[in-house]
């Protein structure tokens, strides 16, 4: 992963300004992606309460996993994995969440959010998504 320790500390400590938010966050983020893509809405439950929990959690696990990818990457193929296979996710949604993700960011840290914190979230993101999609499609082409 191309990620500086500088850049590392900045994800977590960013991260760890929004986990006091979270439910605030997760509003705005499923806002955003519905208003970017409402195609993506039928993917989801009517109630979304615990929805937005299991994305705050994995988001914090895999904020926390940086520094110990060999527990991370299994998880975050399993994850794409399931998403490809059981929400016939598709590696374009993923721009889409990406860009709700940063803009949530954003709007959660306010005057803290700056071009430092985007990139390295950024980065993160699309390791991340990368590892997602990869997983998904070797999971779909040996189906």
């Amino acid at each position: 992963m191309a990620l500086t320790p500088e850049q590392l500390m900045l994800v977590q400590s960013s991260w760890a300004k929004v986990v006091p938010i979270a439910d605030v966050a997760a509003d705005l983020f499923y806002d955003k992606l519905f208003d970017l893509d409402p195609a993506l809405r039928p993917l989801f439950p009517d109630e979304m309460a615990d929805q937005k929990k299991k994305l705050m959690r994995m988001i914090s696990f895999a904020v926390e996993g940086l520094t110990n990818l060999e527990e991370l990457v299994p998880k975050v193929e399993g994850l794409g994995r399931r998403h490809a296979t059981y929400f016939e996710v598709t590696p374009p949604m993923y721009a889409t969440v990406g860009v709700a993700l940063l803009d949530t960011l954003a709007k959660g840290l306010g005057d803290s959010w700056d071009e430092a914190h985007k990139e390295a979230w950024t980065i993160v993101y699309t390791v991340l998504s990368s590892t997602m999609i990869n997983a998904g499609e070797e999971k779909k082409s040996s189906e």
